[in-house]
């Protein structure tokens, strides 16, 4: 009995096989990556040219941003006879641990008292 022959298989067919089995990648793949690529440096020049930095800057270089320390310290700045706990929590909305450790880091620095328990003045 004689063995029936398939269907031949191209050379081609076997190239795309492999290429796509063990993810080689193809011309227009690499086409493609280097337009994003292209594209990524472009807006990177656009934005170091027009004098800003890329995402989020520096490190360390703020912009007139205004912290939770900040806005504690102004607070209790604004009062005279000093502010008590439910009164910066109310100004701020800051939930009750942020003002506990805000208070501890502005007391430590020396930037505020305690006039008596609870209240606090600017020193």
């Amino acid at each position: 009995m004689t063995r029936r022959k398939g269907k031949p298989i191209s050379f081609d067919a076997m190239v795309k096989f492999f290429m796509q089995n063990y993810n080689i990648p193809t011309k227009k793949d690499v086409d493609r990556l280097m337009a994003k690529l292209d594209r990524l440096e472009n807006l990177i020049k656009a934005t170091m040219a027009s004098g800003g930095y890329p995402l989020n800057g520096p490190a360390g270089a703020r912009k007139n941003a205004v912290t939770a320390v900040d806005m504690v310290f102004d607070v209790i700045k604004r009062s005279r006879k000093g502010v008590d706990f439910a009164e910066i929590r109310a100004k701020t909305g800051f939930g009750d641990k942020k003002i506990r450790n805000i208070i501890f880091r502005l007391n430590k620095l020396g930037k505020i008292k305690r006039k008596s328990r609870g209240i606090y003045v600017a020193a």
